[in-house]
C-alpha cells in the first residue's frame, strides 16, 4: 500500500535463543501471506548482511522488493566498529529507487537499532546538504513520531562513531569505471604537501591505534617465543585457538588471526611463517579449522635470513598428531602447487575463537584430507612484483581449489603474516567485490583487516600494488565500463 521497494531488517530471527522476529519471507519458492504471494527470487550473502530479492503479487499486480538484512549486530551492545553498518547504509540508499515509497526499517521492538539506522542515514544526508550534524535534535524529532527511538547510550555513541568515521575518511568506494582516473589523482602530490594522494591515504591507515591491551595471549611468557616478530601479534578477540596440549600452559596459542572475506566471516587465517618449534601447531591449526588451501608468499630464506621454516615433508612425516604425506607438486610460472594428504591420529575437541567455547568433536583417525599449498615465487626480496599477472592467476587457482575442497578458511602466510599476507587477502577480497558490485574500496578493506590483525599491508608500495593489480584485472576485460554485465 505504501509502494515500498526496500525493507531494512536490523535483527536476527533468533538471538540468545529467543525469537526476535517471525520470519516473514520464504527461503525458497513462494508463500502466501493473506492476499499477497511472496516469492524468493535471489539471495546474496555478504559478511555483514544478506540481500534478498523478493517478488510480491496481489491479484494481477507484481512488484519487486529488496530485503536488506543486517546480520552482525551482537546480542549485547553495539558492533565493535561502525564500518559494516556504514557500508550497509550506503548499499541500501544506492539500491532504493527514487520513485518508491518509504523504506521500511525494523529490528525487534522497532526502536533501538531501527532508530540507530535511521539517524545514521539522516545525518549522512545532513552532512551532504548542510555540512553539519544535529544528532540530539534529530533523535528528539523522531521520538515525536515514535517513542524510545535510539534506546541506549551505547547506540547513541555508535551513531557518533559512524559520523566521525565518515568525517575523517569519507566515502572511499570507487566505481570500477572511474578507477584509472582515481589512480591518476592519487599519484599527484597534494597541495601544500610533499605527499601524493596515495601516500596520504596510506598514512591514515598507519594512524589506526594498535590495541596493545588486546594482545595479552601473545605477550604471555609461554607464548613470546612462538612469535617470529614481537610487534606483530594477534588480537585476543580474533586470534585462532588450537586444542591445548595436556600439561602445557597456554598451548592453545598460535600467532594467527581470523580475517573476514567479502562474503564470509573468518574466510582467511592470517599467520606467520612457522618457526622450527611451531610447525606442529601450524599443522594442528590447519587440521582443526579444516583449511584445505595454504598460501605461502615468501621463500624459506631471503637476503640470507630465514623467513620461514620448511614445514612440509619430502615424502611423509609426523607433526605431533598430524601425519603429512607429500603427493606431488606442479610448477607454474610464478608459483608451485604442492599436494598433501593429512591425517589426524587422534580424536580432538577444538575451540571456537569467540571466548574459547568448545564446539563438537572432529573426525576420528581414519579420516584423511587433501590440502594444497600454493607457494608464490613472484614476490621479490625487496619491493613488489613488477606486475600482478602471477598473483591474479594464483587467486583464480585458489578460488577453484576452494570450490572443490569445501570452502574452509584459507591459510595465508608470508614471514611475519602481515605485509604480503595482508596484500594477498586485500586483493582477493577487493576483486570479489569488484566482480559482484563493480565497486573497488581498497582503503576500507585494509582498514577492516587492521582491526582483526595489526600492520596488515605494511608499506605504501604494497598498498599501491593492490590498486595496480585491480586495474590489471579490469584491463583483462575489453569493455570493463560494462564490467558487471560480463559477470
Amino acid at each position: 500500500e505504501q509502494n515500498t521497494a526496500t525493507i531494512v531488517m536490523v535483527t536476527n530471527v533468533k538471538e540468545k535463543n529467543k525469537v526476535k522476529c517471525t520470519q516473514y519471507w520464504p527461503d525458497t519458492g513462494s508463500k502466501q501471506y493473506g492476499d499477497i504471494t511472496v516469492r524468493s527470487e535471489e539471495t546474496s550473502t555478504l559478511v555483514d548482511y544478506i540481500i534478498r530479492t523478493l517478488t510480491l503479487q496481489r491479484g494481477d499486480e507484481t512488484r519487486t522488493l529488496l530485503h536488506f538484512h543486517f546480520t552482525t549486530w551482537p546480542d549485547f551492545g553495539v558492533p565493535k566498529s561502525p564500518l559494516g553498518m556504514m557500508k550497509f547504509v550506503r548499499r541500501v540508499k544506492a539500491a532504493n529507487p527514487a520513485d518508491s515509497g518509504p523504506i521500511v526499517v525494523h529490528c525487534s521492538a522497532g526502536v533501538g537499532r531501527t532508530g540507530t539506522f535511521i539517524v545514521i542515514d539522516a545525518m549522512f544526508e545532513m552532512i551532504a546538504a548542510e555540512q553539519r550534524v544535529d544528532v540530539f535534535g534529530f533523535v528528539g524529532q523522531i521520538r515525536q513520531s515514535r517513542c524510545m527511538m535510539v534506546q541506549t547510550e551505547g547506540q547513541y555513541v555508535f551513531i557518533y562513531q559512524a559520523l566521525l568515521e565518515h568525517f575523517l575518511y569519507g566515502d572511499t568506494e570507487i566505481e570500477v569505471t572511474n578507477l584509472r582516473r582515481h589512480l591518476q589523482q592519487l599519484a599527484a602530490k597534494l597541495p601544500d604537501s610533499q605527499d601524493t594522494g596515495m601516500e596520504a591515504e596510506f598514512k591514515k591507515l598507519t594512524q589506526i591505534p594498535i590495541e596493545k591491551h588486546n594482545m595479552r595471549s601473545g605477550n604471555m611468557a609461554d607464548n613470546i617465543k612462538k612469535n617470529r616478530v614481537l610487534q606483530i601479534l594477534p588480537y585476543d578477540t580474533s586470534r585462532v585457538y588450537i586444542t591445548p596440549t595436556v600439561g602445557m600452559k597456554n598451548s592453545d596459542y598460535i600467532n594467527a588471526a581470523f580475517v573476514d572475506g567479502y562474503r564470509e566471516k573468518d574466510a582467511y587465517i592470517a599467520t606467520q611463517g612457522p618457526l622450527p618449534h611451531t610447525v606442529n601447531d601450524f599443522w594442528k591449526m590447519v587440521w582443526e579449522w579444516k583449511s584445505c588451501s595454504i598460501i605461502m608468499l615468501t621463500e624459506l630464506q631471503e637476503r640470507g635470513h630465514e623467513k620461514c621454516h620448511k614445514y612440509w615433508p619430502g615424502e611423509v612425516e609426523m607433526y605431533g598428531d598430524i601425519c603429512v604425506e607429500a603427493k606431488g607438486d606442479k610448477t607454474f610460472q610464478d608459483y608451485t602447487v604442492r599436494t598433501f594428504h593429512i591425517t589426524n591420529t587422534k580424536t580432538h575437541k577444538f575451540q571456537k575463537h569467540a571466548e574459547g567455547e568448545t564446539e563438537g568433536l572432529l573426525e576420528k583417525t581414519a579420516s584423511c584430507r587433501t590440502v594444497q599449498q600454493f607457494h608464490f615465487h613472484g614476490w621479490p626480496e625487496i619491493g613488489i612484483p613488477a606486475n600482478a599477472a602471477g598473483m591474479l592467476d594464483l587467486i583464480g587457482q585458489v578460488e577453484r581449489q576452494q570450490q572443490q575442497s569445501g570452502n574452509g578458511p584459507i591459510t595465508v602466510h608470508c614471514s611475519s603474516g602481515a605485509g604480503r599476507t595482508g596484500a594477498f587477502i586485500t586483493l582477493s577480497t577487493v576483486i570479489e567485490r569488484v566482480k559482484a558490485e563493480g565497486i573497488c574500496d581498497v582503503f576500507q578493506t585494509v582498514k577492516s583487516m587492521r582491526y582483526q590483525r595489526p600492520h596488515m599491508v605494511q608499506t605504501v608500495e604494497q598498498y599501491q600494488f593492490i590498486y595496480q593489480a585491480v586495474l590489471e584485472y579490469l584491463d583483462s576485460f575489453t569493455l570493463y565500463a560494462n564490467f558487471k554485465d560480463l559477470q
